[in-house]
């Protein structure tokens, strides 16, 4: 009797992970968790604040996501911008349930392990990036979207298009009047750029 040939296991990978999950891999599933669960648990503390609900919506973010994943459709952007959405729509149902948003202190927010990809004239110093989130939370919740999105994750306009559900060309329209509100409420709480500063000690 000839034995057959013991089933090799797939190897998991970016290129495969999304194709298995749909095929109701959950290995797979979990490969895609650990690859976004940390930028997803970032982008919902910037916008409310609270790391125990983060850590609460994060956790129904994937939860929705495993419920729907045969339903996902490859629309040729990353899968995270999927995940964003998902995100989305949760923060959005948690700001009405609360009915007021969570201020986070800066003195006690935490290290986060995910890297910061703002512009290098704005995080030469600590200081200047605690500035620099504060005048973002001054902002309207969709301007503060659109550029933690922007320099927080690096994506494109058509990717956070599809994320805030809209088009990329209002994508282009509301980020150049978020950065010139910024630059107004960074002015109002008394950021001064390096090129004006003295050489005080």
């Amino acid at each position: 009797m000839i034995k057959g040939r013991a089933k090799i296991p797939l190897e998991i990978t970016a290129e495969n992970a999304i194709r298995l999950a749909r095929e109701g891999n959950s290995e797979a599933f979990s490969f895609l968790y650990n690859l976004n669960v940390t930028r997803i648990y970032n982008y919902i503390f910037y916008r409310i604040g609270s790391e125990d609900d983060a850590e609460d919506i994060t956790s129904r973010v994937f939860y929705r996501a495993f419920g729907h994943i045969k339903t996902y459709e490859d629309k040729g952007i990353p899968f995270s911008a999927w995940l964003y959405r998902i995100a989305h729509n949760l923060i959005a149902n948690f700001h009405r349930d609360r009915q007021r948003r969570k201020e986070v202190s800066l003195d006690d927010q935490p290290e986060m392990p995910h890297r910061v990809d703002l512009p290098e004239t704005w995080i030469e110093k600590k200081q200047e990036m605690d500035l620099l989130l504060k005048g973002m939370r001054r902002l309207a919740p969709d301007r503060q979207q659109l550029i933690l999105l922007k320099y927080l994750e690096d994506l494109s306009n058509a990717e956070i298009a599809v994320i805030m559900g809209r088009t990329e060309g209002a994508i282009k329209s509301l980020y150049h009047r978020a950065l010139l509100a910024l630059k107004d409420e960074m002015v109002k709480i008394g950021y001064e750029s390096t090129e004006n500063k003295g050489m005080e000690k």
